[in-house]
């Protein structure tokens, strides 16, 4: 009796790394090398034309799970086609869902009479849905989007031509616009961008990478510096000046309060209250031509 030999274990493949492009490269050997997953039954005896005229008939709900099955991988393979020239912030598990609702509609709205491949039908809708999916992720108007695309178009020409970057006189005259025409679309063609907080902003001699988060600039703190600043030059300008003037130029220019706020506040009229503030400037324009070597030492009396 002949001996057995037990199979060849397949090998396992590596674990998946952060880089997107070792994402992609897994992706791809994933669709294309490995076997489809799909369970065994009966169907597999039926042609497939025979199959479709039972579907359309009874809406069989074993026959649409097993063309789902037979056909699913073609979502994965258009969803990383179309995530391969997308920006990092898209996630490729976001176009397969999409393409999924793609697949199921092609398998209810499929008619076999007109005498098309359903992978050529189906590629479409799997494709058509993912493309909506990725408008309604985008933020931006499909007319701005038009618009900025066609700003681009005509720059690039431009600059295969010329060497150099077109001035907006020259693009409004490439696009044969001008006047609030122009200004509409040079507007929308500068929409404003989105950023991941989570996208790698640079590598860093350690081994963690420093991400967009983590460098951003936080507006909402103060510089302690700027602040110790900002309360010395006041105390310089205030020094000598009476609890009124000393209010006016607090008022004025630190609470950025108008003229007749600040006559309401201490009980002026408008006019006063632009008289003094006059008389208050004149005074500290002579006050801080003596005091420029308290402010900066290096500056001569």
């Amino acid at each position: 009796m002949p001996r057995m030999t037990a199979p060849l274990s397949r090998p396992v493949p590596s674990p998946r790394t952060g880089s997107r492009t070792a994402a992609k490269s897994s992706a791809r050997s994933t669709a294309k090398g490995e076997p489809k997953l799909r369970l065994s039954t009966s169907l597999d005896q039926v042609p497939l034309p025979e199959l479709w005229v039972r579907y359309r008939k009874s809406s069989d709900i074993a026959i649409r799970n097993y063309f789902w099955e037979k056909y699913i991988h073609l979502v994965r393979y258009i969803a990383e086609r179309t995530w391969s020239r997308l920006p990092d912030e898209v996630d490729l598990h976001d176009l397969i869902s999409a393409g999924q609702f793609g697949l199921m509609d092609a398998i209810d709205a499929f008619d076999p009479d007109r005498g098309v491949k359903f992978e050529t039908y189906c590629a479409n809708r799997i494709k058509g849905a993912i493309l909506d999916e990725l408008r309604a992720m985008d933020w931006v108007p499909r007319l701005v989007r038009s618009r900025t695309n066609k700003v681009e178009g005509v720059a690039n020409r431009f600059i295969m031509a010329n060497g150099r970057a077109p001035t907006k006189s020259e693009l409004s005259s490439e696009l044969g616009v001008n006047g609030e025409e122009w200004e509409k679309i040079d507007k929308d063609s500068k929409a404003v961008g989105t950023v991941s907080l989570s996208r790698k902003c640079f590598t860093s001699d350690g081994n963690k990478d420093v991400l967009e988060i983590d460098v951003i600039n936080d507006e909402s703190q103060v510089n302690p510096l700027q602040e110790s600043q900002r309360r010395d030059i006041k105390e310089l300008i205030t020094r000598g000046l009476s609890r009124a003037e000393r209010l006016i130029v607090v008022l004025y220019y630190y609470e950025e309060m108008t003229m007749k706020e600040i006559g309401a506040t201490l009980d002026l009229s408008e006019s006063r209250v632009s008289q003094m503030h006059s008389s208050i400037l004149a005074r500290l324009k002579a006050q801080m031509q003596h005091k420029a070597k308290d402010i900066d030492p290096a500056v001569d009396d």
